[in-house]
Parts: structure tokens; sequence; C-alpha cells
């Protein structure tokens, strides 16, 4: 009796000391060095954030939290989104979300930064008018773009701290290389002979950006083409003219 309530107990003892050993791995050794399927304590789910099927990884991961986010700032907004909110949406954990962006801040902005779509060169249309028009019309489908059109709800909502940020990323994103697109044209519109030759200045520059970012917030323009049209005939293209 005694022998086999001797063995029985170690069993017991073995099965227990088995258990302890890395979770999720089947037969790790316990510590008497006994290995043995781990039993576990539920079903497994198929999904959700503590899941390891369909799991993403690496550069899949990070994609699927960037539009996780991009889909939370659409649905409730900067006040509404949370870290937590967005691991669920990317099916992950939040430690994951937080391992790459520190705070919601940097979060949304990089969300914003990778999302605005980039106005890309533009082919020599012939004119300076043809040049900037198709320029405009590229800006205006980055405005609205739906990372646009986040960044613009994102203004609205946060607080003033945050927003210096954001203003400083429309800078960067949006309005800089704007400007840039548009020196560019113009000194394309010197060489074809149909600007005059001192239309340089940063202010030129500066026209376009401007009054497309003041007219979508303050007017609630939508910037049809035929609006992009009437701006560039009314305003650029007689400031341009020699």
């Amino acid at each position: 009796m005694t022998g086999t309530a001797g063995t029985a107990g170690a069993a017991r003892t073995a099965g227990v000391s088995g258990a302890a050993g890395e979770p999720g791995e089947s037969g790790a050794p316990g510590a008497l060095g006994v290995a043995g399927p781990v039993a576990a304590a539920g079903p497994v789910s198929a999904v959700g954030p503590v899941s390891a099927v369909g799991r993403r990884r690496g550069p899949e991961l990070v994609q699927a939290i960037l539009d996780s986010a991009l889909d939370q700032l659409s649905t409730v907004g900067w006040n509404g989104l949370t870290m937590e909110g967005v691991a669920a949406g990317a099916r992950t954990g939040k430690a994951a979300v937080y391992r790459r962006w520190s705070s919601k801040a940097d979060l949304v902005a990089e969300v914003l930064r990778a999302g605005i779509p980039p106005v890309g060169e533009i082919p020599d249309q012939g004119s300076v008018r043809e040049d900037l028009r198709v320029l405009c019309r590229g800006m205006r489908d980055a405005m609205y773009s739906r990372s646009g059109q986040a960044l613009r709800s994102v203004l609205h909502e946060c607080d003033s701290e945050s927003a210096s940020r954001f203003h400083e990323l429309i800078r960067s994103v949006v309005t800089e290389p704007s400007a840039r697109h548009v020196k560019s044209l113009v000194r394309r519109g010197i060489e074809r002979g149909d600007v005059r030759p001192d239309a340089t200045g940063d202010y030129v520059a500066d026209v376009i950006p401007a009054l497309m970012m003041y007219r979508s917030k303050v007017c609630g323009s939508e910037w049809t083409d035929a609006e992009i049209v009437e701006m560039l005939d009314q305003v650029l293209v007689p400031l341009l003219r020699r």
C-alpha cells in the first residue's frame, strides 16, 4: 500500500510540475523534467487580441494598427479614439501598439503622415495655367482623401498643444510640398515664356495652398474643378503673367 500510494503521489506531483512549463507549448518539461502534454484551461478563442491564430507581425501588424487607427478617427474622431480600441481593431494587444507609439498623438501623427497621398510630379501641360490646374486637383484629392478629412477632424477636436503638432504636420506634408511644386511650375513657366521672370517669391508660392486651406476650412468649399479654374483665372494667372 505504501509503495502504491507513493507512486500515485509522485505521479500527481509530476502532473502538477509538468503543467508549470511554458504556456501554450505541448510537452514542456516540468520541475522534475517529466515531459507531457499541458492541459488547456479552457477552449482557445480563434479571434481576439489574445489569440495567436491569425495574429499579424512585423510590417503587416504595423499596417493593421495604422488602418485600425484611421478607422477609429473616421468613426469616433480624435476624442473617441483609444489605444485599446485601435489594438482591438488590429487584433493585437495594447502593448504591441505602445511598443511602437508611446501616445495617441504619436500614433495619429503617423497615421496621417503615412495616409495623406503625396502630390507627384506634374508633367508639362503646355502652359502654366494647365500645369497649376493639374497641381490643384492633386492637392484637392489629398485634402479630401480619407486621411486628409481625418486630419481636419483632428484639428477641430484636439487641444491646443496637440493642434500645434498637427499644424506642423500640415506644413510638412501638405503646405510646404505644395509650395515647392508651385515654385517648380513657375520656373517652368518662366523658361517657357508665359510667366514674368520676377514671379518667384514665397508669397506667390503660398497663394494656392493658403486659398485652398482657407476656403476649405472657413467657407466649406470642396474645390470642384470649376472652382479651381476660377481661382486660377481670377488670381494666379493674372499674378504670374507679364
